[in-house]
């Protein structure tokens, strides 16, 4: 990691939808090849949030930088792999067609092409099913493809919302490892969760409730500073509910 030089920067982001304020004078940065990990109950403004990162929506106030570029930006598409909370799929296409689609997007061409489908299909088990309709894929598989869409073009900064929701034990814990594995080879990740066990995996962690940043550290910084033995209780204290 670089401290001088961080991949995301947002400096006194809010974010207000007519009279509602779902975002309120965030700032944080994520430095590079870390797992960052945004921590929070539904309707907290985590979705918002990596929306502003993308560059899919705009600030009300504040600023957002990426790779020193300030967001939005089309040109940082390229730049970016994004998995919604929601599924981004054309149904109606096999999967390999999705794939192709996306891969066309993102200038991936010939032999790289073909090799970069096969390894994030292979990656989220399911090579078997790479030429079934995505209609005919259950939820979770349509989570799984939506990961390898957004791991298709190897982005230097991968922002996941909810990434491994409705996937299984065995298969959370193989998509785990590879994100490690991302982290490693120098992509800076940014993932939202609900999830306890899966924020205690992530290198550093913010804390969000009501638009508002509770708190920003390492998981065992977060216990060490309310005295707690758990993320769940942490994020009670933070939060203001003492047991």
């Amino acid at each position: 990691m670089n401290p001088g030089n961080p991949v995301i920067s947002i400096r006194n982001v809010g974010r207000a939808f007519g009279n509602k304020q779902v975002l309120e004078n965030i700032s944080l940065e994520v430095e590079q090849a870390e797992t960052f990990g945004i921590l929070g109950p539904s309707g907290s403004g985590k979705t918002t949030l990596v929306k502003l990162l993308t560059g899919i929506d705009e600030t009300t106030s504040g600023e957002v930088f990426v790779l020193g570029v300030k967001m939005p930006k089309l040109a940082m598409l390229q730049q970016i792999g994004y998995m919604a909370q929601s599924d981004a799929l054309y149904t109606e296409l096999s999967a390999k067609e999705n794939l192709e689609f996306f891969a066309a997007l993102y200038g991936l061409k010939g032999e790289q092409r073909s090799r970069r489908i096969k390894a994030v299909m292979e990656l989220v088990n399911l090579e078997e099913h790479l030429r079934k309709r995505v209609d005919q894929y259950s939820g979770g598989m349509k989570r799984r493809l939506s990961l390898a869409i957004a791991l298709l073009h190897e982005p230097p900064v991968l922002i996941l919302d909810e990434p491994t929701v409705g996937i299984d034990p065995v298969l959370r814990l193989s998509i785990w490892k590879e994100l490690k594995a991302l982290n490693r080879k120098g992509t800076t990740i940014v993932l939202t969760t609900h999830v306890m066990d899966e924020a205690e995996k992530c290198d550093r962690l913010a804390m969000i409730r009501d638009g508002k940043l509770l708190a920003v550290d390492t998981p065992t910084g977060l216990l060490q500073a309310t005295s707690t033995d758990s993320i769940e209780e942490a994020f009670l204290y933070y939060g203001g509910v003492r047991s």
